[in-house]
């Protein structure tokens, strides 16, 4: 009996460091796919990170749930159409991103380059005294995307600054309205105008930082979910079939009144009730310093697969049923000498990490529908000093840069297959067969360490 019992615990101990040794296994065939990082010592660093974070609790991410809004093509970019002056140039921008296989354009619909002057005026008096209908542009730009067969997303955002009373100064120039209902107002005008012809609405860009709150005043979750509960109806009124997206929040750790993390902002927008408010969540997908196979997950780290802890709030506030879709996307090419606020990656990095982000948003992360790469194209060189320019697909005169080329390339190819449905599962369990095993060698341990008796 003495002998069953001491080969019974003899194979609980090598079942227990079985069991520790599997719970390890990454799904990764590489350290560079465990950590998106391309030297080794990132890759050596990053892999003793992921440990840190793989055996802990994971993202509730409900990959079988009904989802919405994910049936369309995970492949959309940021356009500037609005500060194209040459119509010829606007058509040939779209003409590249359909070849690059766009086929979404997340535009913006500036209010204060379209309600200029006043409430209810509509006409551009900056550079003409007899004025020219603010509308016209934005007509040709629905117009070619209807022509390239491209859906828009149509960005609502930057108030004029009528509708504040305090000079831009004080505010900031993208502050809110002091009177929501002015903005309420223009986006029933957009709505109206423009029924049946787009789809999506996006309400308001980074909420929670970044500025896009005001410069002088805190960003508050509860204001921002009174404004995007009011549009939200707003354009329902006008168009019921229209589909309504949250703003993109900006993915940041920092907690002031300046930045609020996208975490604590959107359980906030929750306790508010903004359930009600939004048909799509937004969230942005910087990769920063590692590339897209990056498999680290930390709440006070941003890399790409940062929105797995957006999808898990999501989740647990019983929202699954909701896409995300993400509405910036990419690596900075900053040159040296210029500082690096977003990353620094090189031109074949960036080409190959958007390529393989795309190719992971459809074999992982079924939860995600429309991905939109930061940006198409601007129509000049003349912020070449920002960081922020060297996201660009392709340069002021066209010329294709090499990620927009690995993009059109990438296209061709046949379509990613999804990973199997254990990979998840797989991912939750992990956590807690590494606990028990740990539990069981420590105090197998600690039972060895015990002096005889």
């Amino acid at each position: 009996m003495w002998h069953t019992r001491q080969n019974i615990w003899r194979l609980v101990l090598v079942l227990a460091a079985v069991g520790l040794l599997v719970s390890l296994l990454p799904a990764a065939t590489s350290l560079y796919d465990l950590t998106g990082e391309a030297e080794l010592a990132g890759q050596l660093r990053g892999a003793l990170q992921w440990l840190n974070t793989a055996v802990r609790p994971q993202p509730m991410l409900a990959p079988d749930a009904a989802i919405t809004h994910t049936a369309v093509s995970p492949r959309g970019v940021n356009t500037f159409l609005q500060i194209e002056v040459e119509e010829a140039k606007r058509a040939r921008s779209l003409e590249l991103a359909r070849q690059a296989g766009f086929a979404f354009i997340r535009q913006e619909f500036t209010w204060e380059d379209i309600e200029v002057h006043g409430k209810g005026d509509f006409i551009d008096r900056r550079n003409d005294p007899n004025g020219v209908d603010a509308w016209l542009k934005y007509d040709h730009i629905v117009q070619l995307a209807e022509d390239y067969d491209i859906e828009m997303i149509a960005r609502l955002s930057n108030p004029p600054a009528w509708s504040r009373a305090l000079p831009e100064e004080q505010t900031g120039a993208l502050a809110p309205p002091d009177d929501y209902q002015d903005f309420v107002d223009f986006v029933t005008a957009v709505a109206t105008r423009y029924k049946g012809r787009i789809h999506y609405y996006q309400i308001w860009n980074e909420p929670n930082g970044n500025g896009e709150w005001g410069h002088h005043q805190p960003v508050n979750p509860e204001q921002y979910t009174d404004l995007l509960c009011r549009a939200y109806e707003a354009v329902k009124r006008v168009d019921p079939t229209a589909v309504v997206l949250a703003g993109a929040l900006t993915p940041t750790v920092e907690l002031s009144p300046a930045n609020v993390n996208d975490l604590v902002f959107l359980q906030r927008m929750y306790n508010a009730g903004a359930a009600n408010c939004f048909d799509i969540m937004s969230a942005q997908g910087y990769g920063l310093w590692s590339g897209a196979a990056d498999r680290r997950l930390r709440p006070t780290v941003i890399n790409f697969p940062h929105h797995l802890l957006i999808r898990d709030l999501m989740v647990r506030n019983d929202d699954a049923a909701k896409p995300i879709w993400i509405s910036e996307m990419g690596w900075n090419v900053v040159p040296e000498g210029i500082e690096a606020h977003f990353g620094r990656v090189t031109e074949a990095q960036q080409a190959q990490y958007a390529v393989e982000a795309y190719e992971r948003i459809q074999a992982e992360w079924p939860w995600v529908g429309v991905s939109a790469y930061w940006f198409l194209k601007r129509p000049s060189d003349t912020e070449m000093g920002d960081s922020w320019y060297y996201f660009r697909l392709l340069e002021p005169d066209f010329t294709p840069l090499p990620v927009y080329q690995a993009l059109v390339a990438e296209g061709a190819q046949a379509p990613v297959r999804p990973v199997a449905g254990w990979f998840y599962t797989w991912e939750q369990l992990r956590p807690l067969l590494f606990g028990l095993s740990a539990a069981i060698l420590f105090f197998a341990l600690l039972r060895w360490l015990m002096p005889e008796e």
